[in-house]
C-alpha cells in the first residue's frame, strides 16, 4: 500500500511537470519557432530525465530504451535556421495559418531569379580532348622557331667539321628535319633528325633486303659492294668500311661517335649559338643534348644511305643487335609522314591532329610511354584508311576508336607495319610490357577523361 502510494504520488508529480513543460512548450513555439521549441523541448526532457534519475532508480532496460530513442530524437529534429524574435514581446502573436499546398505561388514566379556562384560547365569528352590539345599538344611558334634555327646552325658547324676532319670521305649536305618540321611534334620541341647522308658511287653499291641475309630481319637492308672485279677494293673511300663484302653501319658509327664525343669543340659552337651543347655518352645513338635559356633539344645524328635503289628507300646507320648489327634499318618515317599528310588534303582530316593527341597523352603516361611515335603512326594510318568521317567534330570518337585498336592489337602481340607488314612492331615488347600497356590502355578506354 505504501508502495502504491509513491508510485501514484510521483505519477501526479509527473503529470504536474508535463502540464508545466507543454504550457512552456506552447508558448516556446510562438515565440521561438517551431525549430527552437524542439531544441527546448529537448532540453526540458533532459532536465527531466535527471530529476527522475536522482529521486527513484530504473530499470537497466529502461535506461537503453531511453538512450537511444534520445538520440533518435537528436538526429530527427530539423537543423534549422533559427527565426529572429519578434519585435516586441509585448505585440500579440496572430494564430499560424493553414499550411497552404506545396507548390510555387504567383509571388514566386515573379521574382527575379537570384545571382549565386557560377555552375561549374559539365564538358563533354570532345570538348575536353580540345582542351588538352591547346594546353599540352600544340607547341609556341617562338619555340618551333628558335629550334628551328639551333638546329640549322649545328647542322652547318657539324658538317664544316667533317669536311675537314674527313676530307675523304664524300658527306652530303645535313639537313636537320622530323616531326618538328613536319608538325608532328606534340607538347615540345624538344627533337630534331640531322640527316647526314653518305654520297655511294653508283653502280657499286647494291641494296640486299634483310630477309635474305643471315639476320633474316624484315627491318633491314644490307648494303653490298659490287663491281670488284673492275672497281677493286680501295677504290672507294668506303671501302675502309666494309665487313665481309658489306657496307658495315656499326663501323660507321663507332667512328662517329668518337669524333663527336672527343674531337668537336661543342663548348665553343655552343658559346657562338648562345647555347649549351653536350653529345650523349651513355646512349648508343648519336645524341646531342642543346640547352637553351628558353627551351631543351635532342639533335639526333642519323648518318643515312639513300638513293642508292631503284625504290629510294631511307636507310639507316642504327645500334642493332646480333646477327643484324652491320645492317642498315629501314627509316619508314618520310613515307608515313607524307602518307598522312596526303588523307589529310584530301578531306581536310584531323588524322594528323589525332597522332598528336595520342603522343601527347602517351609521352607523360608511365606505362603508355613505351609505346613509340612508329606504334601510334601505324593505328593512325590504318584507321586514316577506313574510316571516312574525319571532321573535327569527329575527333573525339576517332581517338577512342584508336584505344580500341589498339588494344585489340596487344591481345593479339601484332601491330604490323604499314608499308611493310612482315615487320611486327610488337615484337619487340615482353609479355609484362604488354600486360602493363593494355590494362592501362583499358582502364582509359572505360574512363577516357582519365587520360587527359
Amino acid at each position: 500500500m505504501a508502495e502504491f502510494s509513491q508510485k501514484r504520488g510521483k505519477h501526479r508529480g509527473d503529470e504536474a511537470l508535463g502540464s508545466a513543460v507543454d504550457f512552456l512548450l506552447a508558448n516556446a513555439r510562438l515565440v521561438l519557432g517551431v525549430g527552437g521549441a524542439a531544441v527546448l523541448g529537448i532540453a526540458t526532457l533532459a532536465v527531466k530525465r535527471l530529476i527522475d534519475r536522482a529521486t527513484s532508480p530504473r530499470d537497466e532496460d529502461d535506461a537503453k530504451g531511453d538512450s537511444w530513442k534520445e538520440l533518435n530524437l537528436l538526429k530527427a529534429t530539423p537543423h534549422q535556421q533559427p527565426r529572429p524574435p519578434p519585435a516586441s514581446l509585448s505585440q500579440p502573436v496572430a494564430p499560424p495559418l493553414p499550411s497552404a499546398p506545396e507548390g510555387p505561388t504567383d509571388t514566386e514566379l515573379q521574382k527575379p531569379p537570384q545571382l549565386g556562384s557560377p555552375v561549374p560547365l559539365c564538358l563533354t569528352f570532345q570538348e575536353k580532348l580540345l582542351a588538352f590539345e591547346r594546353e599540352h599538344v600544340v607547341i609556341p611558334a617562338a619555340h618551333v622557331a628558335l629550334a628551328k634555327q639551333l638546329a640549322g646552325d649545328i647542322a652547318l658547324e657539324l658538317q664544316a667539321y667533317l669536311r675537314n676532319k674527313f676530307p675523304e670521305l664524300p658527306f652530303g649536305p645535313l639537313v636537320p628535319g622530323g616531326p618538328l618540321y613536319d608538325g608532328l611534334q606534340a607538347g615540345a620541341a624538344e627533337h630534331v633528325r640531322l640527316l647526314t647522308p653518305l654520297l655511294l658511287e653508283p653502280g657499286l653499291w647494291i641494296l640486299v633486303p634483310g630477309v635474305d641475309t643471315v639476320a633474316r630481319d624484315p627491318r633491314c637492308w644490307a648494303v653490298r659492294r659490287t663491281q670488284l672485279e673492275f672497281h677493286p677494293r680501295g677504290s672507294s673511300p668506303w671501302d675502309r668500311f666494309l665487313v665481309g663484302g658489306y657496307l658495315s653501319s656499326r663501323v660507321l658509327l663507332e667512328l662517329l661517335r668518337k669524333a663527336l664525343v672527343a674531337s668537336v669543340n661543342w663548348p665553343a659552337i655552343g658559346s657562338l649559338l648562345g647555347c649549351l651543347i653536350r653529345p650523349s655518352v651513355a646512349s648508343e645513338e648519336l645524341l646531342l643534348e642543346v640547352q637553351h635559356e628558353r627551351l631543351e633539344l635532342t639533335v639526333a645524328v642519323l648518318v643515312a644511305v639513300t638513293g642508292a635503289h631503284s625504290d629510294n628507300h631511307l636507310l639507316l646507320a642504327w645500334p642493332l643487335e646480333g646477327l643484324a648489327g652491320n645492317l642498315w634499318l629501314q627509316d619508314l618515317y618520310p613515307a608515313e609522314a607524307a602518307r598522312l599528310q596526303a588523307l589529310d588534303d584530301q578531306d581536310t582530316g584531323t588524322r594528323r591532329r589525332l597522332l598528336l593527341l595520342l603522343c601527347g597523352v602517351c609521352r607523360g603516361h608511365p606505362a603508355l610511354g613505351q609505346l613509340g611515335r612508329s606504334h601510334l603512326t601505324q593505328v593512325v594510318l590504318r584507321l586514316g584508311e577506313e574510316e571516312v568521317d574525319w571532321a573535327e567534330e569527329a575527333l573525339g570518337e576517332r581517338f577512342l576508336q584508336a584505344l580500341e585498336l589498339l588494344i585489340s592489337s596487344l591481345e593479339q602481340a601484332s601491330l604490323p607495319c604499314h608499308f611493310n607488314p612482315s615487320v611486327n612492331l610488337l615484337g619487340s615488347l615482353r609479355e609484362e610490357e604488354i600486360d602493363s600497356i593494355g590494362y592501362a590502355l583499358y582502364s582509359g578506354l572505360q574512363a577516357p577523361e582519365g587520360l587527359l
